[in-house]
């Protein structure tokens, strides 16, 4: 057995074997408790759970594949190869289907000899990586975005098949976009059985002349994603009818709307059960104000009860109200209200993304905050003050000055006030000399620290920190998983990239 250095972080890919999805699906059914569609959502969805005796007893499985810290001795490999090989000798599982190649035609040789050979594996692959073997190469070679210049994946053809469409129906999201899905004549793709399928809008029907009743051409897009490729013509019997976007929600039955310059069709009614339910779970979830225990069931459950009516009404819910509700015991009651009151001290930026004004993501509600302060200050802002902030376009001050405008928002902040949520952020106070004075940075990719605290330690420096990178930006701080689309355009810009060790370094003069 080898010997293993005193401090190792070895990373690796969970999943469950395609004899385990069954039998715990079957297991799941028989208990009268969710199913899932295929082995992925039930390995990511167990791995979700915020019980970890409860991850423990779902049959998951392990291959490791790379180390990502190292500290002691002995000296750690120097490729790949060798890695896999320390890896499995310290007893750690890794794959089998592995091969140490000489020549790109052998690489090609091996990836196509894969496609005939998926099958034959235990578990779902939807394709080969391929990576450079000597480790010190490989980081040299950088990273574009999220993906490593030193590894690359070869992805099988998508499974296909044909079955019939039964009807096509619509979902409404937390913005109110009406999105369509097929019903289908259940059939299996690659051992899954597949009964929906996305459709993704209007349009997309409506070019490929999809019909209910067609026989349509199927697949699941990297195995994962069943959806309609388009129609069988020439199996048409006159039967099928032709599709036509609802001009009422399905929900709640208000008319809908379709911007002249969006795919998009909409319902605009704020009431609307179904956009609330959405919106609630997307409040709750853990970019936003990231409260256990309310996930989609939970907040289907309140909204039906009338407990909720918008998102403040969350921080009004007691323990009595939750007793009646099924499933839920004291103790799940307590935890839920326990995560709603620790949910009132989530930074501007948070409070902000939960609310849900559309084109307002994370990186947008961070600059937001920064600038203005305090939920007030921007809801006082002007169309051209909002536009004078770099990364602020029209399109998404004028998403804000709207969503603000509306009583029932601001009714919504109001409630959340008086509820003692946090809706202004405390200005760091200023240090030193003020090292970072007149340098504007940009954060991308994960750092030791939540975002938000490094854009306070840089703005109490003298630094400014914005969303987007542009030729005004000083430096590009880049942390584990980087953003694509600020990665390439600081590499466009010539715009220095920077750690957030060499971050800190500078900060401190």
């Amino acid at each position: 057995i080898k010997t293993s250095p005193p401090y190792l972080v070895v990373r690796g890919e969970v999943f469950m074997t395609l004899a385990d999805f069954e039998r715990f699906n079957r297991s799941q059914e028989a208990q009268g408790a969710k199913t899932f569609a295929n082995p992925r959502n039930a390995a990511s969805g167990s791995l979700r759970l915020l019980d970890s005796s409860l991850t423990a007893q779902r049959p998951l499985s392990l291959l490791c594949y790379n180390v990502i810290a190292w500290e002691g001795e002995p000296a750690p490999p120097s490729t790949q190869w060798e890695t896999l090989a320390y890896l499995r000798a310290l007893g750690f599982p890794v794959a089998t289907q592995i091969a140490r190649l000489e020549t790109i035609d052998q690489v090609a040789a091996y990836c196509e000899r894969w496609i005939g050979l998926r099958d034959t594996l235990p578990y779902e692959a939807d394709g080969v990586v391929v990576k450079i073997d000597d480790l010190r190469v490989a980081a040299d070679l950088g990273i574009v975005g999220r993906f490593p210049r030193g590894a690359m994946a070869f992805k099988f053809p998508a499974r296909e098949v044909t079955t019939r469409l039964l009807d096509i129906r619509v979902n409404v999201g937390r913005t109110g976009t009406l999105a369509p899905y097929a019903v289908l004549e259940p059939v299996s793709i690659g051992g899954v059985t597949v009964s929906r399928a996305t459709l993704h809008n209007f349009d997309y029907i409506a070019e490929r002349d999809i019909r209910i009743g067609d026989r349509v051409l199927v697949k699941r897009a990297g195995d994962v994603i069943p959806q309609v490729v388009g129609p069988i013509v020439d199996l048409r019997t006159g039967q099928e009818r032709v599709f036509e976007p609802p001009t009422r929600c399905p929900v709640c039955g208000e008319p809908t709307v379709h911007p002249e310059e969006e795919v998009a069709h909409y319902c605009v009614n704020a009431a609307c059960p179904a956009q609330l339910v959405r919106r609630v779970e997307y409040f709750a979830s853990r970019g936003a104000m990231d409260i256990e225990t309310l996930g989609e069931k939970t907040a289907a459950l309140l909204v039906e009860k009338g407990l909720v009516t918008d998102v403040a009404d969350l921080f009004t819910l007691k323990v009595e109200d939750l007793l009646g509700l099924e499933g839920f015991a004291e103790k799940k009651a307590e935890n839920l209200l326990a995560g709603i009151a620790a949910a009132k001290d989530r930074p501007l930026s948070r409070v902000l993304t939960a609310l849900g004004i559309r084109y307002v993501g994370g990186t947008v509600a961070e600059t937001l905050a920064r600038h203005f302060g305090s939920l007030d200050a921007l809801a006082a802002a002007s169309m051209e003050e909002l536009q004078s902030i770099e990364g602020v376009g029209p399109r998404i001050a004028g998403a804000v000055v709207d969503w603000f405008s509306r009583p029932r928002h601001r009714q919504i902040v109001d409630k959340l006030r008086a509820a003692g949520v946090r809706l202004a952020e405390e200005r760091p106070a200023p240090v030193g000399a003020q090292p970072l004075a007149g340098l504007t940075f940009v954060i991308t990719g994960t750092l030791s620290q939540p975002r938000e605290d490094v854009a306070a330690w840089i703005e109490a420096r003298g630094g400014k920190v914005t969303g987007s990178v542009s030729a005004r930006t000083s430096y590009l701080v880049v942390g584990e998983s980087p953003g694509g689309t600020k990665y390439r355009k600081a590499q466009e810009l010539g715009v220095p990239m920077i750690s957030e060790e060499q971050l800190r370094a500078l900060g401190e003069g």
